[in-house]
């Protein structure tokens, strides 16, 4: 099939790459002309070394390369049958971005946006036909990275998202369903990961070394949250909390954090600008921490960072926002958690869930530390 990507950045890009791989037909279409020639060049430095480590054949290197156009001509994607989305995130821009390709395209081709956080349904009112229009949003890198959440927006036909979900399982990802709500599945269960670690560094409880250590080494995670923050970008990571902040009418738990705001403000983004919560002397440089922390110091930490996002987890269930599959999925294919929250929950026990959170919100009595009606009566999930 025919594939056009808006977009050239590192999500346009890596979602070209992806649908290349799979013998598509692949038009990469972006306004700014150094961006594509950039984008282009970038990628095929990516295949040459996949190459050189023997995970890619040169004849699969050069098929992927040949199966990909790179263009500023919007017109070109007049033949193609999905269209996905991956610009800047910003709501009136997609819109525009939408209604001009709609009158581009076929009446048969679905129009799909790579958006992390806006609304899906709004994007699809700017649509003269809305039924076809879809959220399919992959996670960074693209190529990598297992997950794609589909999100069907009000107006969406039932049988575009039945299509949707087969075309990317035929691209060898795993697919969940989100209702369209702010940040889907993935960026709404997440964000205590990250807001309620500034929180307990904010209040000087612990060092961003020790927190980022706790939550490695006694909960398991692959990357602690300053560590995880600084390698996907501040003015990512903080667009997105204030995005799903504001679109939940301004709910404290997901108020944004001045630490991080101000770290927007200096342009210190983290990994990719040499300075974030940590500072970087080259690419290469591995975070740091020691070692020598108090064990049960630790342990108080992970509870709470992980009592916050069970709590999510329990409400996106509760709220039908997804399915339990579907939420243990996202969470371990999307951003690599060591286990479902849900299944995290079963194994510490609810009742621990619930004291820790009773705990935290008898001290502070904030509503942020209310928990989900599920979590009051549900004894497993």
């Amino acid at each position: 099939m025919t594939v056009g990507i808006i977009g050239c950045g590192t999500m346009g890009a890596g979602i070209a790459q992806v649908a290349a791989t799979f013998k598509n037909k692949v038009i990469v279409v972006d306004t700014n002309e150094d961006a594509l020639n950039k984008a282009n060049s970038n990628l095929q430095e990516t295949l040459q070394k996949l190459q050189q480590k023997g995970k890619l054949s040169e004849e699969k290197r050069k098929e992927i390369i040949d199966n990909i156009q790179w263009t500023s001509d919007f017109h070109t994607l007049q033949d193609a049958e999905l269209i996905i989305e991956a610009i800047i995130e910003n709501i009136d821009i997609k819109q525009k971005v939408f209604a001009q390709i709609e009158s581009i395209v076929s009446e048969k081709c679905v129009l799909a946006t790579n958006t992390s956080s806006l609304s899906i349904t709004s994007i699809a009112a700017a649509c003269a036909k809305p039924h076809r229009v879809i959220g399919i949003h992959f996670f960074n890198p693209a190529a990598i990275m297992q997950l794609v959440e589909i999100i069907p927006a009000l107006q969406t036909d039932s049988t575009i998202v039945a299509h949707a979900k087969s075309v990317i399982e035929s691209w060898n990802k795993v697919t969940v369903i989100a209702k369209d709500t702010p940040g889907f599945i993935v960026n709404r269960i997440a964000r205590p990961f990250y807001s309620e670690a500034i929180r307990i560094y904010e209040e000087g409880i612990a060092s961003i070394e020790m927190i980022d250590f706790s939550l490695k080494k006694y909960g398991g995670f692959k990357m602690g949250p300053f560590e995880l923050m600084d390698l996907i970008g501040h003015d990512v990571n903080y667009t997105v909390t204030e995005t799903v902040w504001k679109s939940f009418y301004f709910d404290t738990k997901y108020t944004p954090s001045f630490s991080q705001k101000r770290l927007v403000e200096a342009k210190w983004f983290g990994k990719k600008s040499g300075r974030g919560f940590y500072q970087y002397t080259s690419q290469n440089e591995q975070v740091k921490q020691e070692n020598n922390y108090d064990e049960t110091a630790c342990r108080i930490i992970v509870n709470r960072v992980l009592a916050m996002l069970i709590h999510e987890a329990a409400n996106a269930l509760y709220l039908n926002i997804a399915t339990k599959q579907d939420i243990e999925l996202a969470m371990t294919k999307g951003v690599n958690y060591p286990k479902g929250l849900l299944e995290w929950a079963n194994e510490i026990g609810i009742e621990n869930v619930r004291k820790t959170l009773d705990d935290l919100y008898e001290y502070y009595h904030e509503e942020r530390y209310r928990y989900s009606p599920l979590l009051k009566t549900i004894k497993q999930f």
